[in-house]
């Protein structure tokens, strides 16, 4: 392309696009036909004299999709863009939404969904439409009974997404984590309780959420470890909890006895599943979550664009000021 044609095709993109001038249009006011036209407008696109974005909060990002999936073997990405979002709460919601859209299409339609607890699940949970799926199962994988006074999200969530597809939720009746290994050995021996476990283990799909290892993590807030418990998992290479179980950089285990009081199914049962959907957001999860694909233990990730680009080592996006703190599963 000369200089004449590459000024001709910027002016032909700035009428097209600036000016919303058809085609036949352009190519009045500037003595062309309709197919030179077409054709400066393919080249200006091709050559990047054009960037169309597209800024719905429900919209993806196709090229980091596709470099996530190329970069670590998963089935599937979903990558949502930050954009105007202006607070934490915005970039939850907006991937909270795309997972709630992702699950909704999935083919086969999941008969038993597998789910963890947290706040980002819950926000799945609301995000998703009635009849989102027709009868679905949903089983919790991991203890999830608050042991103080604050609610725990737990069940709410799984029998909010049980409803909405109109199947049934069942409940897992225990903590997450257990003072002493007996109680929990206890607990898991218990038939009602190795059945749920059974059944959880027995499932087509997983979907869950991380934390983070740092101080305002949900265990912490819903009283089953305190900020000595956080610290000393952090001294030992801790990077978040998938589950309720604390990994490593490597995806491994970082205190096998804090994780044989843990209530739930092994993280090795996601690495075996044929569909595991981890659904995390916000800078401080880029350890766990790069911990989480590079390990296998998902099989689909859903996040929002600073984090794909994090994980992929682009340049940071610029998130909004509040959503820089955000360690909440």
């Amino acid at each position: 392309m000369n200089l004449d044609d590459e000024l001709l095709s910027v002016r032909a993109a700035e009428l097209y696009y600036d000016e919303d001038k058809t085609q036949d249009e352009i190519g009045v006011i500037l003595g062309l036909t309709r197919w030179k036209v077409g054709r400066l407008l393919a080249s200006a696109k091709q050559r990047g004299f054009i960037r169309i974005e597209i800024v719905h909060p429900r919209a993806r990002r196709l090229g980091l999709e596709r470099a996530l999936v190329e970069r670590f073997g998963l089935a599937d990405a979903v990558v949502v863009p930050v954009g105007d979002a202006v607070a934490e709460s915005e970039v939850v919601e907006r991937v909270a939404s795309a997972a709630a859209d992702h699950l909704t299409a999935l083919r086969p339609v999941p008969r038993t969904l597998a789910i963890s607890w947290g706040r980002t699940l819950l926000a799945v949970a609301n995000a998703l439409g009635d009849g989102w799926a027709a009868g679905v199962n949903i089983v919790q994988m991991n203890g999830g009974v608050s042991v103080n006074r604050r609610s725990g999200t737990a069940a709410a969530t799984a029998i909010e997404i049980a409803r909405k597809s109109g199947g049934g939720a069942t409940l897992l009746p225990s903590p997450a984590i257990l003072e002493r290994l007996e109680t929990k050995l206890s607990i898991e021996s218990d038939r009602t309780v190795a059945g749920i476990l059974d059944l959880a283990a027995g499932a087509d799909t997983y979907l869950y959420s991380a934390g983070a290892a740092t101080a305002s993590s949900a265990h912490i807030e819903s009283g089953y470890l305190d900020v000595d418990d956080m610290d000393e998992l952090i001294r030992r290479g801790a990077v978040g909890d998938v589950v309720g179980r604390y990994i490593d950089a490597d995806g491994m285990i970082v205190d096998p006895a804090l994780d044989a009081r843990t209530v739930g199914l092994p993280l090795d049962r996601l690495r075996s599943a044929r569909r595991a959907i981890a659904v995390i957001s916000g800078v401080d999860k880029v350890p766990v979550a790069h911990a989480i694909v590079t390990s296998g233990l998902c099989t689909a990730l859903v996040t929002d664009e600073a984090m794909a680009n994090a994980l992929l080592g682009l340049p940071e996006v610029p998130l909004p000021h509040t959503a820089r703190t955000r360690t909440a599963i």
